[in-house]
């Protein structure tokens, strides 16, 4: 773990973004198309911890961005050269585009002020999608990584963020994988490596404090 004054710098409000990572209710909802990754992301805190860390940032000023995974009925502009997106399409719970399954999962609350950006291919949430011209529209130099999975989209959009030049914080107890021992495996062995690891509470103790003024 990084020092804490460390933490602090990187955390200022005016150029920092959280981003949530596909947690959607097709995911990591009741009614998941994943039920052993939504029963993790539940029962290890994660999806608690997100959501605690949206409700800070919302409290702080600091802006909240969620990228959701979703895919049209006919499979158009999706990806099929993978195994996963094979086995994905073939599951009986479908991320389709306006379905309940895409809508951001209970307990997070989405404000009028966060920003939903939706892709229908690939594996980043960054990658090929509006978020990092986003980003830099919103002065962003720090991108708080949360969500799912530590198997696929969260390593995804660290290693992208770091190669587009910004920094990235890993919230080590607000992401999930299967299995649930493969997380901080992955944190230790690979994310540590290229992001600042941190805790939920040490997040949030950095964006404590009177409400800032919401970037316009």
């Amino acid at each position: 773990m990084s020092s804490f004054h460390q933490l602090l710098e990187q955390l200022e409000a005016p150029t920092t973004v959280l981003l949530t990572v596909e947690c959607q209710q097709g995911v990591v909802g009741k009614g998941s198309a994943l039920p052993e990754l939504a029963a993790t992301a539940s029962s290890s805190g994660a999806l608690r911890n997100v959501a605690r860390l949206v409700a800070a940032a919302h409290d702080t000023g600091v802006q909240v961005l969620h990228a959701v995974a979703e895919r049209r009925p006919d499979g158009r502009g999706s990806n099929r050269n993978a195994r996963l997106f094979r086995a994905a399409a073939r599951l009986p719970v479908q991320q389709h585009t306006g379905s309940a399954a895409v809508r951001l999962a209970p307990p997070i609350d989405v404000a009028p002020e966060d920003i939903v950006v939706r892709r229908l291919h690939g594996l980043s949430p960054l990658a090929g999608t509006d978020v990092d011209p986003i980003l830099r529209n919103l002065g962003c130099r720090t991108l708080v990584v949360t969500g799912v999975s530590a198997n696929v989209a969260v390593p995804n959009a660290v290693f992208d963020a770091v190669n587009l030049g910004y920094t990235a914080v890993v919230v080590a107890d607000a992401i999930a994988g299967v299995p649930a021992e493969y997380t901080p495996a992955m944190i230790r062995n690979t994310l540590s490596l290229v992001a600042t690891i941190a805790t939920t509470d040490e997040v949030v103790s950095c964006w404590k404090g009177p409400r800032r003024v919401t970037r316009a």
